[in-house]
């Protein structure tokens, strides 16, 4: 994990279940973001936090720091065991502490007869409400995308039968969690318990076999996140 998500719901939906007490404050919170296959490098709504209070903006999946810039690709996920400690991210921990709402993620699973060969499964909350990734982001307030903005997932080792669709697992937070790790004022200390602890747990999950279209970045649409009967 991480490589492929979805956000599709409108800004609206996600707000609502984080804080149904937050004022909506543009236009376009309602409207459906229509996205089935989110791929590294493109730009996905994130929400962040500053003295000016709750912002949206859509930022580029990657970061690096400016010293790492061109030696690879830009990380798209960070481990948890290291993320705070870690020079890498040193620039963005914890000031930088983000959520990437969504509603489900994909992995791929090496077909043991044909390594070859991957299926890809498609995971989401039993409930099928919405989730927030804890992330790190780095976000500049103008109206025009800095280059080099960029966000990354958190991510924590899976655990229970998860383990056989993936080792890793995103940093998924409860609406609670959620809440306490954008608030600015929040300890770094804290915050730390949040990202090695407050994970939640394999139980609320369920995961399926979708449709291999999901493996091209141009395939679009609700169909992919069917399950692989339904195809």
């Amino acid at each position: 994990m991480c490589g492929r998500f979805v956000q599709y719901e409108g800004m609206a939906i996600f707000i609502e279940e984080l804080s149904p007490q937050i004022d909506l404050f543009s236009g376009y919170d309602a409207q459906p973001i229509d996205r089935y296959n989110v791929a590294p490098s493109t730009r996905v709504q994130v929400l962040h936090t500053d003295e000016d209070g709750l912002h949206i903006d859509a930022v580029k999946w990657g970061w690096a720091p400016f010293w790492a810039k061109g030696k690879r690709p830009d990380p798209i996920n960070a481990r948890v065991e290291t993320v705070t400690t870690g020079k890498f991210f040193k620039q963005l921990w914890p000031s930088g502490r983000a959520l990437v709402p969504s509603e489900g993620w994909y992995e791929w699973v090496k077909d043991p007869d044909d390594p070859k060969r991957k299926q890809p499964y498609f995971i989401r909350l039993k409930s099928q409400k919405p989730m927030f990734f804890g992330a790190l982001a780095q976000v500049h307030p103008r109206l025009d995308p800095h280059m080099d903005d960029g966000f990354v997932i958190i991510t924590a080792a899976s655990d229970q039968g998860m383990v056989d669709i993936h080792d890793r697992k995103p940093l998924v937070l409860s609406p609670a969690c959620a809440n306490k790790w954008l608030d600015p004022n929040l300890s770094p200390e804290r915050a730390e318990e949040i990202a090695r602890e407050c994970c939640q747990p394999t139980g609320d999950f369920e995961w399926y076999p979708v449709g291999k279209e999901v493996g091209n970045v141009r395939n679009q649409g609700p169909a992919l996140i069917l399950p692989l009967d339904k195809h």
